[in-house]
Parts: structure tokens; sequence; C-alpha cells
């Protein structure tokens, strides 16, 4: 816990984030009204979140949990982000186009949520002591809020990170 009484454990902060993307894609099938907002909010939480998972989260977790896991992980990342890619080139939110990249993103990010909680997350809990936990957690927030505040989640954004991403340079 930090002094405001919320947690630091990277594990707890790592799954409030999932569980708000959880909401999102809810809110976005459900209500629409602001779905080209809440589409921003989903874009923007997303990246930041994968950038502080790969930047801070899993290379510290590397050598509690091995390489294999880690890389597919980050290989889940891209999928992510590629699938984010696709949902926000499509300009006209509630179309059928749009629909079916949602679908595919929704799917996508389940998957990877699903892994994640039951291989890195679970293992995170068990291998790695709370101290080291609320540390990281705190690297964690910072790189997400950094991200979050350079407007992360904008098409050009995203289209740079995936481009990156695929041609092996490092996320900028």
């Amino acid at each position: 816990m930090n002094d405001r009484g919320m947690t630091t454990d990277v594990v707890e902060l790592i799954l409030t984030d999932h569980r708000r993307f959880e909401e999102l894609f809810r809110q976005l099938r459900s209500e629409e009204d602001h779905r080209r907002t809440r589409q921003g909010m989903l874009s923007a939480l997303l990246v930041a979140h994968a950038v502080a998972e790969d930047g801070e989260v899993y290379p510290a977790l590397r050598q509690h949990l091995g390489n294999d896991v880690i890389e597919h992980g980050e290989e889940e990342h891209l999928e992510g982000h590629q699938a984010l890619l696709a949902l926000l080139e499509v300009d006209e939110v509630g179309s059928r186009r749009w629909t079916a990249a949602l679908d595919e993103l929704e799917r996508t990010i389940g998957h990877h949520l699903d892994e994640e909680e039951t291989t890195i997350l679970d293992a995170t809990r068990k291998q790695v002591p709370a101290a080291q936990r609320a540390e990281l957690g705190g690297r964690f927030l910072q790189l997400r809020e950094d991200a979050l505040d350079s407007d992360c989640g904008s098409l050009a954004r995203v289209r740079k990170l995936v481009e990156a991403a695929e041609s092996g340079q490092p996320n900028s």
C-alpha cells in the first residue's frame, strides 16, 4: 500500500486494469452514446498498460518466470496492438466493420488476459516477494501514467507501435 491507501502490488494493479478493459468492452457494446470516447479510453489504457508491462514488469519477471513465458506475453501484446489498430482504422464507429474489428480485439485481449492471469500473475504472486512486487508496481504505474500523458492510444501512435514491433525495432 502507498500513503493514500492504494495498493502498489504490481499483480493487483495489472488485474485492476484487466477488469477496466472488460468494463470498457461491455460499455462499447451496450452503450451507443460516447462510443468514440470509450474507444479512445480503451485504446489509451491498452497501449499504456502494455508499454508499462513490456518496459518494466516483463523484464523484471524474466528471471523468475523464464524467457519463454515472457516472450509469449510480449507476442500477445503485439497481437493486441494489431487488433487495436484494425479497430482504430475503421472510420464509422458502430458499423458492421467496426463491430467485427471490436469482436476480434475483444477476443485477442480476452485470450491474453486469461493466459497472463493464469501463467504470469499467479506465478508472480508465488515467486516474487511482496516488497519487490510493490516496487515493481510503482515503476509500472509511473511508466503507464507517462504513456497515458503522451496520447499513446492515438491512431498514429498505435500504427507506429505496430510498425516498429513488426520490424523488430524497440518500442518508442
